[in-house]
């Protein structure tokens, strides 16, 4: 069964890689987090800044309102109405039958499905940012950017270049990674100010914190970045808790380009079409 699954899944992507060829790197949708809670229910990784800060009243209150916006916007068809209306009007439970669009339902797939992906974190005074590469294959990836406020904007890319060009303003919004430095060997088991030279100062004055991490099994590399007013600074680990191996120093935009090329690339990624 497993197996039958395995190669149900390869001709998915092989089909959705040859379509993708023809129209290149295009955006998919855009979903709210009660929406996404909504169409998938289930748990996953995904954070939902905007509903994980609501109590269950609250969240109840804001999927009920997500449900209708979905049906308005003609991105769910309601098979059991009459159900739905029960549901809107005493909020009595029932289970609603969905077909959702062709669209969301792409994305929602690739999402479920991918066998590893990039999560990309950004801190700022202005709040908490993410980004996720669902990685396929190097000509299929799906790329979520959840804004601070909960919106999930899906871009469907066909190079990994792309996926960069997407990734890379969550790290350096500012475009101020202008040169590389000289690099840092950091000692992980004393990572305190008094240990890692100039990097205390950067960090100090960082407006933008970076957290990269390849989710994948084993785990891949890591990597965080501090941006300044003048520099961004990248500290890379292999592994998490590596041991040894812990490098930081200022870098450039190709540089900082290079090392989120590298870890999109991490593993077997191949092409699925000619």
């Amino acid at each position: 069964m497993e197996a039958h699954l395995d190669v149900e899944l390869s001709k998915f992507r092989a089909q959705i890689s040859e379509a993708l060829a023809e129209g290149g790197t295009q955006p998919l949708t855009r979903l709210t987090d009660e929406e996404l809670a909504v169409l998938d229910p289930q748990e996953t990784f995904i954070p939902q800044p905007h509903l994980s800060g609501m109590n269950k009243q609250q969240r109840e209150w804001v999927m009920a309102a997500a449900l209708r916006s979905l049906v308005s916007r003609e991105v769910v068809e309601i098979l059991n109405i009459e159900e739905l209306e029960a549901v809107l009007r005493d909020g009595s439970e029932t289970q609603v039958d969905m077909r959702i669009r062709m669209d969301v339902d792409l994305a929602l797939t690739l999402r479920r499905t991918a066998d590893r992906a990039l999560a990309v974190k950004q801190e700022s005074a202005n709040g908490t940012a993410f980004g996720y590469v669902h990685i396929h294959a190097a000509d299929l990836l799906l790329v979520e950017r959840i804004t601070a406020g909960g919106l999930h904007l899906f871009t469907l890319a066909d190079t990994v270049q792309d996926v960069v060009k997407l990734v890379q303003p969550l790290v350096d919004p500012f475009g101020v990674a202008d040169r590389d430095g000289k690099s840092l060997s950091l000692d992980p088991s004393a990572l305190d100010r008094d240990h890692v030279g100039p990097l205390a100062s950067v960090i100090d004055n960082a407006r933008i914190v970076g957290q990269l991490v390849l989710l994948s099994d084993p785990p891949g590399p890591m990597m965080t970045t501090y941006a300044t007013d003048r520099a961004v600074w990248a500290v890379e680990l292999d592994t998490p808790h590596a041991s040894t191996g812990v490098t930081a120093r200022p870098v450039s935009a190709t540089s900082l380009s290079r090392h989120i090329t590298r870890m999109l690339s991490t593993g077997n990624l191949e092409t699925r079409h000619a």
